[in-house]
C-alpha cells in the first residue's frame, strides 16, 4: 500500500505550514475504500449469478476460495490478515486461509442463530449491475455489510502507517533544503547500506557522527511515541504535535526535537542543526514558492 507522490507532497506541506494533515488521508481512505466497495459488489453479483442453483453456501465457495490471495480470503471472511498473524504467530497461506473458514463458519452461524431468534426485521440488499441485479437475503447481506466494515477499518489502519513511514525521507530532506544544509550532512548515500532503509540521519562534520531522526505525526499527549524514541537512542524527533511532558521527556534526554504544528514549528529545524553543529542558513524566503521548487527535487 503506497501514498502517491501528489498527496505525499500535500501532508508535507500542510506539516511544513503548521497545518492538519488529516484530511489527506482521509480523502485517500474514502476513495480506495469506494473504489473497493464498487469492485467487490461486482464479484459479488458475478459470484452470486453463477451459483444460482448451488445450495450451499455460494459466498464460501466463491469468496473463500483458496485461489484468492490470503489477504482477500481473510477480508472476505470478516478478518484481516494481522490480526490472524497476532492470534497464531503466522501469515503463512495456509494458516491465513484455516483461520479465515474457520472464522467465517463461527460468523455465519452467529448470524443465522441471529436472525432465527430475532424479530421479524428483513434486509434485502439488491445490487445492480449492467441492467442485472441479484437479491441477498438477510444472512448475505450481514455478512457483506461486515466484510466492507472490516475492509475499512484495513485500510484506515494500513494509511495512518504507510503516511508516517513514507513522509519521513522527503519530510527531512524538504527541511534541510529550506535551511540550505549542505548535502553532505545528509546524503543517506554516504551510510552504510544496513542503515539506509531504516531511518534518517543528519551527519556531523565526521564520519562517526550520525544522528538517527525520526518522524512521528502522532496526535497530542502520546508519551509512550517519545518513549520509543529515546529507547531506540535518536537524537533529532520531528512530530506533528508533542504534549508538554513529551518535550520535557525529549529535553531530559539530550534528543533535539521540532513540534510542527506550533506556530512557525518549522523554524526550530534551524536550532536542531545548530545544536548538532551543522552549518545551515536562516530560511527568509517565500516559504510557497521555495517548496514548490524543493519538491521538484526531492521527487524526481
Amino acid at each position: 500500500m503506497t501514498l502517491t507522490n501528489s498527496i505525499t507532497k500535500n501532508i508535507i506541506q500542510k506539516l511544513i505550514k503548521g497545518q492538519d494533515y488529516r484530511i489527506e488521508i482521509v480523502t485517500l481512505i474514502d476513495a480506495e475504500f469506494l473504489q473497493y466497495v464498487i469492485d467487490f459488489f461486482k464479484r459479488v453479483i458475478e459470484s452470486k449469478l453463477k451459483n444460482q442453483n448451488v445450495t450451499v453456501d455460494w459466498y464460501r465457495k466463491e469468496l473463500l476460495n483458496s485461489n484468492l490471495s490470503p489477504e482477500d480470503v481473510a477480508i472476505n471472511s470478516g478478518l484481516n490478515k494481522k490480526t490472524i498473524s497476532n492470534m497464531y504467530n503466522s501469515a503463512i497461506k495456509k494458516v491465513v486461509i484455516d483461520a479465515s473458514l474457520e472464522h467465517y463458519d463461527s460468523l455465519y452461524q452467529s448470524i443465522n442463530s441471529l436472525v432465527e431468534s430475532g424479530d421479524d426485521l428483513d434486509i434485502t440488499l439488491t445490487i445492480k449491475f449492467r441492467g442485472v441485479s441479484v437479491d441477498l437475503n438477510i444472512n448475505e447481506s450481514l455478512i457483506v455489510i461486515n466484510t466492507l466494515a472490516v475492509k475499512r477499518a484495513a485500510l484506515i489502519g494500513g494509511l495512518w502507517s504507510t503516511a508516517g513511514k513514507q513522509v519521513e525521507k522527503p519530510l527531512m530532506l524538504t527541511l534541510c533544503k529550506l535551511f540550505s544544509v549542505p548535502e553532505r550532512h545528509y546524503d543517506q548515500s554516504q551510510l552504510p547500506v544496513s542503515m539506509r532503509e531504516v531511518d534518517f540521519y543528519l551527519l556531523g562534520n565526521t564520519t562517526r557522527e550520525r544522528f538517527r531522526c525520526e518522524v512521528k505525526l502522532m496526535g497530542k499527549g502520546n508519551p509512550e511515541s517519545a518513549d520509543a524514541v529515546i529507547a531506540r537512542d535518536s537524537k533529532v524527533f520531528i512530530a506533528d504535535k508533542l504534549s508538554d511532558l513529551n518535550k520535557r521527556q525529549l529535553d531530559e534526554n539530550n534528543i533535539e526535537w521540532v513540534e510542527l504544528r506550533s506556530e512557525n514549528g518549522f523554524r526550530r529545524f534551524a536550532d536542531v542543526v545548530r545544536h548538532l553543529n551543522i552549518p545551515y542558513q536562516n530560511f527568509n524566503d517565500n516559504l510557497e514558492q521555495r517548496l514548490l521548487q524543493i519538491f521538484k527535487e526531492v521527487f524526481q
